[in-house]
């Protein structure tokens, strides 16, 4: 056994015992800490001191039962909320007054911090310092979350293809083009800017595409695989409306001299000429594409396909209106024309005829629903 009395020092340099549990120090004695600690810990659960001053406790329980020193006593000295000089000169009065109680030869000082150890001169000059213990909470609110969070997030990229596809897909795939494009610039100087603005479009063409599809749920591979007839329509009819916005654009001049005899004098009304000359390409992409749906339908016994007749009997009317608002606008023909008379007159017709075409064909199909949903022969 050593003859020192020894002093186990649980330290708040803050007052956290003061400000939150209304502890004043000094707390001397085995009985009065566990208190003081019990208090703190019910006012502020989260608050590591009080974890600090049941670590004294425990510490003092095991000296005191090894019998290793002729003396051990536990206290708790607090300080103030403005930590600085004004915290340090509380917690060195609050010394003094413990070893007037309890006249220790060493002192085993037990923390949660730097910020507590910093008043160690402040100890030594008045007792040494036998130990020092410093108390780490294992399961801290923060980091735990913060953990758990990393480690649930990481395990969900390697088990989720989808989720992988998203958070190291897409920037794997940036990261490579991004490479590919910083070596081709180190051989070829002279095509930097190129090959910068072709791997910047073919990002945002990619993550663009990427993005639409998931966000109005659109699966290519299933659509393809089911409406293979109709994607293929509208291949064509997007080639039909491209090409004859192309050559609209190449004949404008020429198409501007047919309709008011000369070039068109403002951007205004060369765009109604310019949608004047598309409106036959716009009309005979459209009847494509409705016309791929109609050859779906009818294969797959789908008994919408009514619909979709009287939709491409419509395009006739769709045209003519077409052409007489941009005729109109452009002051080519007035309302009282026999001509705007003739093609309304069979606008309305075309569209009568859809109409019924399309009643008569909603009674022929209708056994059609039953057949697709397998309730029928």
């Amino acid at each position: 056994m050593v003859e020192i009395k020894a002093l186990i020092l649980a330290i708040d340099r803050d007052d956290d015992f003061g400000q939150k549990a209304g502890v004043e120090g000094p707390v001397i004695g085995r009985d009065a800490c566990i208190d003081a600690a019990l208090k703190l810990s019910l006012a502020d659960p989260e608050d590591s001191d009080a974890n600090v001053v049941y670590a004294a406790v425990k510490l003092y329980d095991e000296l005191k039962g090894s019998g290793e020193f002729d003396e051990v006593e536990v206290a708790l000295i607090t300080g103030h909320p403005k930590v600085g000089v004004k915290s340090d000169l509380e917690l060195s009065r609050q010394l003094d007054e413990v070893l007037q109680r309890f006249p220790a030869n060493g002192v085993i000082t037990v923390t949660d911090g730097a910020e507590d150890e910093q008043i160690f001169p402040i100890i030594t000059s008045k007792v040494p310092i036998i130990s020092s213990h410093r108390v780490v909470v294992k399961q801290s609110e923060g980091i735990e979350t913060t953990y758990y969070i990393i480690y649930r997030y990481l395990r969900e990229i390697l088990s989720d293809p989808e989720v992988a596809k998203v958070v190291l897909g897409i920037p794997g795939m940036i990261l490579l083009l991004y490479g590919i494009a910083r070596l081709i610039g180190v051989w070829y100087p002279e095509s930097v800017k190129i090959v910068s603005a072709t791997i910047t479009g073919t990002i945002l063409l990619f993550i663009g595409g990427y993005f639409f599809t998931k966000g109005f749920r659109f699966n290519f591979r299933e659509t393809l695989a089911k409406q293979f007839i109709f994607v293929i329509s509208i291949v064509a009819g997007l080639l039909i409306i491209s090409g004859g916005a192309i050559n609209a654009y190449l004949s404008l001049e020429e198409y501007s001299k047919e309709l008011i005899g000369g070039w068109p004098g403002t951007p205004l009304l060369a765009t109604l000429i310019y949608i004047n000359a598309l409106s036959s390409s716009l009309t005979l992409g459209i009847s494509v594409m409705i016309m791929g749906k109609i050859v779906q339908a009818y294969l797959r016994k789908d008994h919408h396909i009514w619909y979709y007749i009287s939709t491409l009997l419509i395009m006739p009317a769709l045209w003519v209106t077409i052409d007489l608002t941009t005729r109109y606008a452009m002051a080519i023909l007035t309302i009282s024309d026999i001509e705007v008379f003739t093609k309304l007159l069979l606008a309305f017709v075309d569209v009568a005829i859809a109409v019924l075409v399309g009643i008569y064909l909603r009674g022929k199909v209708r056994g059609w629903e039953r057949i697709e949903a397998g309730t029928g022969t």
